[in-house]
């Protein structure tokens, strides 16, 4: 009985162990590496590793316009503006389907987010100018372009 007790707690402690190095490296259990997120991609560090997805101009391709606005009480919201583009949290992961996706939110280059929707409250900003990065995504993660302009906006934020 000792020896399965042992052999039990043995297990429980070295899974444990196991989830906390894998996280550390940044694997997770939802099959998406987040180390890759901040490869770089066309010589903007920070950015998606993946290759991006263009789109062809025309007047049915997605836009994107976004503004941080200092919250009354604390923080900063950021708001986008998308046309020809829907938020899809439940097709994440998915094949790509024009004119559907996500975005990610950068600081200053670290991702700090993938954002479902056009509202995302940041807690905080560190002092200085900061740059809030904003670039739309297909289900599949790869940053959209439309012809060879990406769907990327960096905003820069003074913060006292």
């Amino acid at each position: 009985m000792r020896t399965w007790l042992l052999f039990f707690i043995g297990g429980f402690l070295g899974f444990g162990l196991g989830i906390v190095v894998a996280a550390s490296q940044g694997l997770t259990l939802d099959g998406h590496d987040h180390v890759m997120d901040h490869g770089g991609h066309d010589g903007h560090k920070g950015h998606m590793d993946h290759a991006p997805l263009v789109l062809p101009p025309g007047s049915d391709a997605p836009t994107l316009s976004a503004t941080v606005i200092k919250d009354t009480k604390s923080g900063w919201n950021l708001h986008l503006t998308t046309t020809n583009f829907t938020f899809a949290p439940d097709q994440v992961n998915q094949s790509h389907q024009p004119g559907l996706g996500h975005a990610h939110v950068y600081v200053n280059d670290e991702k700090i987010a993938r954002l479902y929707g056009p509202w995302l409250h940041i807690p905080s900003l560190p002092q200085g100018n900061v740059e809030v990065t904003v670039e739309l995504n297909a289900n599949t993660h790869e940053p959209l372009y439309v012809g060879d302009t990406p769907l990327r906006q960096v905003i820069t934020v003074s913060v006292k």
